[in-house]
């Protein structure tokens, strides 16, 4: 089966098939490079993944950490004595607001980071919910605290030769965020993800290097990204 795009004919996949990226990496924070320490950090599912680049991100939950020095060297060492990291289980307090922080590195080799975001899932009247607050924003911008969202920083992707802007976007970035519409009597689950500036599609760089136009029916850029593996919220 062939279809017509663009005035030539291709192999007619679905859809979404065609929409695929690339593999994605999977990494672990282990307190050693062992076998052993490794498989301890799934077991705790202190594990994160990206859509291909080799970005970093921790991510914590606790009632102490309201008051963190970002720019402290003993962050994460604070973090761990003082909340409980990604893949954990965090009992609500009476009458307490957890605090979340979230820390993102960029691939060195990458595109520099665009937003860092907390996804919130929960339950409510039998019916599964969930809700994407971005939190932290690149280049001085801030959240719409109506949208919940960052403003475009402008980031562009040249469609001729794949080069992109190199005057937006963050190296790294570090946040503590509360959920506006925490329920101290709701079970949920939170998690972080980060996204980075556009850059062009693997299938637009095939077309870039053979010098031929990207196919209409395709993206021809993409945000690549990293995620968290999620923190629960339970009331007992």
């Amino acid at each position: 089966m062939f279809k017509e795009v663009d005035g030539k004919n291709y192999f007619s996949a679905s859809d979404r098939l065609v929409q695929f990226a690339a593999s994605g990496l999977a990494g672990v924070w282990a307190e050693e490079n062992t076998r052993e320490a490794i498989y301890d950090a799934f077991r705790r599912k202190e594990t994160f993944a990206t859509s291909g680049p080799r970005m970093k991100v921790r991510f914590f939950a606790g009632y102490d950490l309201e008051n963190s020095n970002l720019d402290d060297l003993s962050l994460i060492q604070d973090a761990y004595a003082r909340s409980i990291p990604m893949g954990g289980t965090l009992n609500i307090e009476a009458n307490k607001n957890p605090t979340f922080l979230v820390w993102a590195i960029a691939d060195p080799q990458g595109a520099p980071l665009q937003r860092t975001q907390i996804i919130k899932g929960w339950l409510e009247d039998g019916e599964h919910k969930e809700k994407v607050f971005d939190i932290a924003c690149s280049d001085g911008l801030s959240v719409d605290p109506k949208t919940n969202r960052c403003p475009d920083n402008q980031a562009w992707v040249d469609l001729n030769d794949c080069s992109i802007s190199a005057d937006s976007g963050a190296r790294e970035m570090k946040v503590l965020w509360q959920d506006p519409e925490f329920k101290a009597d709701q079970d949920a689950f939170y998690y972080s993800r980060v996204l980075e500036n556009p850059v062009c599609r693997w299938s637009t760089w095939d077309a870039v290097r053979v010098g031929e136009k990207p196919r209409s029916d395709i993206a021809t850029t993409i945000q690549e990204r990293a995620w968290s593996s999620p923190i629960w919220l339970n009331k007992f």
